[in-house]
């Protein structure tokens, strides 16, 4: 009887593949159980996302007024510098308008000088009037009273003599006269200084008008004074100059094209103060804090820049999207939310990179 083949016994080179694939495993076991091991003690206190990007604070470049644009003095992709001009407009209708407003401030500061001339000559007679005349009238008015009471007092004494015929008639009849003329220049006395303080009367209220008149005037300096300067401020809108140091980008203006007030010119992109903004999932910002180290790598150049925790969102990322999810729904399925991370980086290192907003890296805060 013929002994059993094996497929080891019919194919002798198989036993040394097979032993040779077992070193191999025995080998290469403890590599993949170290090399786990390791993944998993570099990964312990760092969290990643490469849910990342570059942000700044792009400025938008818009003219304060309506305008023709002259003028060009920058080109796309351009470093300005902070207060460089940038666009200028034809201002010919605003200094024309400002030469205008001069003129009325001229022509309203003259008429104040006559004004404060015709106040002090209306002031002047009304205490002239007051002090003199009125004084002058009141004193006639006593010497009237006085002479009128001293002829009646002679008219009365010469009574009973008259009718005693001691005196002449003649003589009676002139300290009647006497009486009489006496009392009419009293009343003529009353009228006139009546009149005196009608004529002050008028004369205060003259004053006060000229006062008022002055007063109106003031204002209307005041208004002209508010205009001349709002035209000046004008004048000065028509020179637009860079508020800071930054790249020109996204140009949408030419010369001689018609602009409005607020209309975007061009992008200021700075290349300074910049910060990352990580969206990190929910289940990974157990412990991240405020001012933890970070290390972000850049897709572009592949650069390695420092830098550290600024603050989370108060809210997730998907709640300040313009259409916010509704979970109200009988079909609702849990969605890890991600919450964003501003990481503010090391200056030096982040000039040195070239970053620009809105590139795409890779965050990894370290948590421990």
């Amino acid at each position: 009887m013929e002994p059993t083949q094996t497929p080891e016994t019919q194919n002798p080179d198989a036993q040394p593949v097979k032993a040779r694939l077992r070193k191999v495993a025995l080998v290469a076991l403890p590599l993949v159980v170290l090399g786990g091991l390791g993944l998993w003690l570099s990964g312990r206190g760092k969290v990643s996302t490469e849910d990342a990007q570059v942000d700044g604070p792009m400025v938008s470049i818009a003219a304060r007024i309506q305008g023709t644009v002259q003028t060009l003095k920058v080109k796309d992709n351009e470093l300005v510098q902070p207060g460089q001009t940038l666009v200028t407009l034809d201002d010919q209708d605003v200094r024309a308008a400002l030469d205008k407003a001069k003129a009325e401030l001229a022509e309203a500061e003259a008429r104040t000088t006559a004004s404060g001339a015709d106040t002090r000559a209306a002031h002047e007679a009304f205490e002239s009037a007051r002090q003199a005349e009125v004084a002058v009238a009141e004193a006639n008015v006593a010497a009237r009273t006085a002479a009128r009471a001293k002829a009646r007092a002679d008219f009365e004494r010469m009574k009973p003599l008259a009718e005693r015929h001691e005196i002449s008639a003649l003589s009676f009849d002139a300290y009647r006269t006497a009486a009489d003329v006496a009392e009419q220049e009293l009343v003529a006395a009353r009228k006139r200084l009546e009149a005196s303080r009608q004529d002050v009367r008028i004369r205060q209220s003259g004053s006060e008008g000229a006062q008022a008149r002055e007063t109106a005037t003031a204002a209307t300096i005041a208004k002209a004074r508010a205009g001349v300067r709002m035209l000046e401020l004008q004048l000065g809108y028509c020179t637009v100059n860079a508020p800071s140091a930054g790249l020109v980008t996204r140009r949408t203006v030419e010369p001689g094209q018609i602009i409005q007030p607020g209309q975007t010119l061009l992008m200021l992109v700075p290349q300074k103060d910049l910060w990352v903004t990580a969206n990190f999932k929910e289940t990974q910002l157990k412990d991240v804090r405020p001012g933890q180290d970070a290390e972000v790598h850049v897709d572009m150049n592949g650069a390695r820049i420092h830098g550290k925790v600024d603050s989370l969102s108060a809210s997730t990322g998907a709640k300040l999207s313009l259409f916010p999810p509704e979970n109200a729904a009988g079909n609702y399925v849990k969605v890890v939310q991600r919450i964003p991370v501003k990481i503010l980086l090391d200056a030096k290192e982040a000039e040195a990179a070239g970053l620009r907003p809105g590139l795409s890296v890779t965050a990894t805060i370290h948590t421990h």
